[in-house]
């Protein structure tokens, strides 16, 4: 890739994403826990605060560009130095933070106080500035398989908490404020290992949650009688790990011949009514040559398919730099790889991350007077794009026909707006001006009018339209791609940590973010070996 700076030569200049006043707007902001957020800085290079791989001391961290990439150095003075890539692409790296619309408030009930020894001592603390987006309640560390690169380090101990202490846990949630966690997800190890699983999914029904999920291997779910079962007890969705097309792949990534585990799962989700996101690890040079087989094999199951979650590897243990530059796998690496497999996006312009919904989240909440959680993640935790599928299957990402970055610009300043007017209705024929003005149906597939455009975005809030076959000709088929990349020491970094919205229900009381849980202090191996030896 090319280097505004020459090859092999670091840039020192500054560079920023353009035309984000977020920054200045966050300038003494607090948290619902009293704690002032430090806004997101959106220039290179710039520092940070990170982990020691070695000794997980918090240490500086400069972020810097070399060669078209953006790197992280940092040094411990007992272990020395470590320099890792971020993004392999400088200009999706700045691009994302353009998206950077300012943060959440965090929780009004945190666990523990200020989060001055972030991430050492979690769980979660008043600085924390996103709610729960996503959920995940580990119900065993059993597995029926044995991964190699398996973050939860699955059958290294006999952690399986009762149902009891599962249903606490799924109460924690629900009692979080200002408002309670709608979206849950049973992780493990294979969580249908547990004894009582189809239990927990309907007592967590019960409780409220209006989005059910299981991270699952699939193994059980290859069973048609076990897929009915747990759709009658409520789950909605199979976050099912699915690395690549071939059986090769899955010997190397899982040491199994899955393939026609995983073909049957699909089938058994049709007639139970299930719907599936696939999960590939991506391990470069193992299966990333298969990401757009991965897509072309969804597309031809969209009535069951919902998404791909591409996740790259992260690295536990000792890693050589040589090594990690040889397997690390960014998003950028994502984008590009996923374009040119499929000639489906363009590597930047299609592309936008997962916290582009911030402005419509506010404005809503601005128009109604409810509580609106903000799910203010990082713009640099993951990215997405969102394709409208025809009955030909072309898919169209929406960024071809809605200038998405021009709308939550103009809600964003409608909502300022909202808030100060008497007449919300008035704020509401604004709103639907807005998305007339930037949605553009000449570039729309076929048969995707704006009424129709509206229910569909209507169906992502409102459960009825997925579930409800009577809904199907209001709405338009939609189908996600997006890229997760969960951190770990070598690439930490502690202001995507304070932004975490995917997080952990622990038995000890406390709610972990997904990368201090998995990654970093581990706090998951602290948690499990108390449990599982009381």
């Amino acid at each position: 890739m090319d280097s505004p700076r020459g090859e092999g030569r670091m840039s020192t200049r500054k560079r920023s994403a353009p035309g984000n006043a977020a920054c200045a707007e966050e300038e003494g902001r607090y948290t619902l826990g009293g704690e002032k957020i430090l806004p997101v800085r959106t220039t290179l290079p710039k520092e940070t605060r990170s982990l020691c791989p070695e000794c997980l001391r918090t240490i500086s961290a400069e972020v810097f560009e070399e060669n078209g990439r953006v790197m992280m150095r940092k040094r411990c003075p007992d272990h020395g130095t470590f320099t890792d890539v971020i993004f392999s692409d400088v200009k999706m790296y700045l691009r994302l933070e353009q998206w950077y619309f300012g943060d959440g408030e965090g929780f009004a009930n945190p666990v523990d106080g200020a989060g001055k020894e972030c991430p050492n001592r979690c769980g979660i603390c008043g600085a924390h500035s996103t709610h729960t987006s996503l959920a995940n309640v580990d119900l065993t560390s059993r597995c029926n398989l044995s991964c190699a690169v398996c973050f939860a380090d699955a059958n290294r101990n006999s952690f399986e908490p009762s149902f009891e202490q599962v249903v606490e846990m799924l109460r924690r949630l629900r009692a979080q404020r200002p408002a309670p966690a709608f979206a849950v997800q049973f992780t493990g190890g294979e969580p249908t290992l547990h004894p009582r699983f189809f239990d927990i999914v309907a007592e967590a029904r019960k409780m409220g949650f209006s989005h059910l999920q299981a991270a699952t291997n699939g193994i059980r779910f290859a069973d048609p009688e076990f897929a009915r079962r747990a759709r009658e007890a409520g789950l909605h969705y199979l976050y099912l790990q699915m690395d690549g097309t071939t059986d090769d792949v899955f010997l190397k990534i899982r040491g199994k011949a899955l393939l026609d585990t995983k073909l049957r799962v699909i089938d058994s989700a049709r007639k139970a009514g299930l719907r599936v996101i696939f999960v590939p690890t991506i391990v470069k040079g193992v299966n990333d040559h298969q990401i757009g087989d991965l897509c072309r094999l969804a597309f031809e199951h969209l009535d069951v398919l919902s998404g791909i979650s591409f996740q790259p590897m992260t690295f536990t243990g000792r890693y050589p730099e040589s090594e990690r530059e040889k397997l690390r796998f960014t998003l950028s690496d994502l984008s590009r790889e996923f374009s040119r497999q499929t000639g489906l996006t363009h590597p930047l312009e299609d592309w936008f991350p997962l916290n582009a919904a911030v402005p419509l989240v506010r404005y809503a909440g601005a128009v109604t007077g409810n509580v609106a959680v903000n799910h203010a993640c990082h713009p640099h935790c993951g990215l997405m794009t969102l394709f409208f599928v025809g009955r030909d299957r072309e898919a169209v990402p929406i960024t071809r026909f809605l200038d998405l970055r021009g709308l939550v610009g103009e809600v964003e300043r409608l909502t300022v707006r909202a808030r100060t007017s008497r007449v919300k209705s008035l704020s509401k024929v604004r709103a639907l001006q807005a998305f007339y003005r930037f949605f553009h149906e000449d570039r729309a597939p076929e048969g995707l009018t704006f009424l129709r455009f509206l229910k569909t975005l209507d169906g992502f809030a409102d459960k009825k339209y997925s579930w409800d076959g009577k809904y199907e000709g209001h709405t338009y088929k939609t189908f996600y791609v997006l890229g997760m990349h969960f951190m770990d020491a070598y690439n930490y970094d502690l202001e995507r940590v304070s932004r975490c919205g995917v997080h952990y229900s622990a038995p000890d009381g406390r709610i972990y973010p997904f990368c201090t849980y998995n990654s970093g202090p581990m706090h998951r191996h602290r948690v499990e070996n108390s449990i599982a030896s009381s």
